[in-house]
């Protein structure tokens, strides 16, 4: 549901190490990766965890999301699109921070070098009300509406990559602050060492979000209309 340098996840080792000086002039077998080298991949590590805290609901209930190897398992588009419902209600919830990436030469890279710090939200089951989607395609938009009234979309093992979200939250047995590689929630764990947040049920009202990528086991839409328009959702 619910988006710079390739940053590497935590506990991922130098693919390309360098060769130490000192090691060179002592006649030492082993190289080992260079001192600028290590400070700036733990720069970009710390930078990666310190990023997401930052992504945070109005309500105040920390909004954290996945990598593209770990949630989303293709190139994104690098097109955001809008998703709305009424209401959103899932039983199992998780919510880590990572990466999305484009596919090599994406017209849509710009100055990010392909890539999108994304909010992955997983949800193992999920109802929506009146769900609403919409890409600008550049002087109009694709619509895509579904499950009005009593006809509520349904999806198993939803995935969003988001860079905004809002709405009216409310989480039952909420823990803030997981290891995102130990949740249990859902069917989706992040990078070791990523902040997260995980609670058995999640309701959200007014939602609104702008997403890069969703995955679902299963995506059942009932009343399902496709259309152009002037406006998006």
């Amino acid at each position: 549901m619910a988006s710079s340098s390739d940053l590497p996840s935590a506990g991922n080792t130098p693919e390309n190490p360098g060769t130490d000086a000192s090691s060179e002039a002592s006649g030492a077998c082993e190289s080992q990766p260079a001192a600028g080298d290590r400070r700036g991949r733990v720069r970009a590590r710390r930078a990666a965890v310190m990023a997401v805290p930052a992504t945070l609901v109005a309500a105040g209930l920390a909004v954290l999301t996945a990598q593209g190897a770990l949630g989303v398992q293709f190139a994104i588009s690098g097109m955001p699109f809008t998703v709305t419902a009424t209401d959103l209600d899932g039983t199992g919830f998780e919510q880590f921070g990572g990466l999305d990436n484009m596919a090599d030469g994406s017209p849509n890279a710009g100055d990010t070098g392909g890539q999108v710090l994304v909010v992955t939200s997983a949800i193992k089951k999920a109802t929506l009300t009146k769900l609403c989607q919409s890409v600008d395609l550049g002087g109009t938009h694709l619509l895509i509406t579904a499950g009005g009234g009593d006809r509520k979309v349904t999806a198993s093992d939803l995935t969003t990559d988001s860079t905004e979200l809002s709405g009216d939250a409310a989480f039952n047995n909420i823990e803030i602050g997981n290891d995102a590689s130990t949740l249990d929630k859902a069917n989706a764990k992040g990078p070791i060492g990523v902040f997260s947040q995980q609670a058995d049920t999640v309701h959200i009202g007014n939602l609104r979000q702008t997403n890069y990528a969703t995955t679902a086991g299963v995506f059942k839409l009932p009343g399902l209309k496709l259309r152009f328009g002037d406006s998006g959702c």
